[in-house]
């Protein structure tokens, strides 16, 4: 008999409707159970970070930025992965996320298979005791 097992669930959380559902056709053709959001206050709304394996967000948002999600999630009691995504980098910016608790930073444009490492990795160092 043989378990079914439920793919990881990975949201993304990205106001441009184009690249958002770029990243979640490339989570569902990669294996993951993927939930966009186009904002960080409709993923908070959701409440649906509990049993996540990873949040994907845009760094620059309308309204509440990526890293206020990230510590948003993390005043909620979520302590998964986060991978910072961002079209406008600046010095030091990398730097300033990680040390706020961001798992990873990528530049736009990116290769969807450099996003999927880092998802894969931010899943696996998270798993790892």
């Amino acid at each position: 008999m043989t378990l079914a097992t439920t793919p990881p669930r990975v949201l993304v959380v990205e106001d441009d409707a184009s690249m958002r559902e770029a990243i979640q056709r490339l989570f569902g053709l990669a294996g993951f159970e993927p939930l966009a959001y186009a904002s960080a206050e409709a993923l908070l709304a959701a409440g649906t970070a509990e049993g996540t394996a990873c949040v994907v967000s845009d760094l620059r948002l309308p309204a509440m930025s990526g890293l206020e999600l990230l510590l948003g999630l993390r005043a909620r009691g979520w302590r998964g992965p986060l991978i910072l995504i961002t079209a406008y980098d600046e010095p030091g910016l990398a730097q300033e996320a990680t040390r706020l608790g961001a798992a990873g930073y990528l530049v736009k444009p990116f290769h969807g298979t450099a996003l999927l490492a880092a998802v894969r990795a931010a899943v696996a160092a998270q798993a790892a005791p």
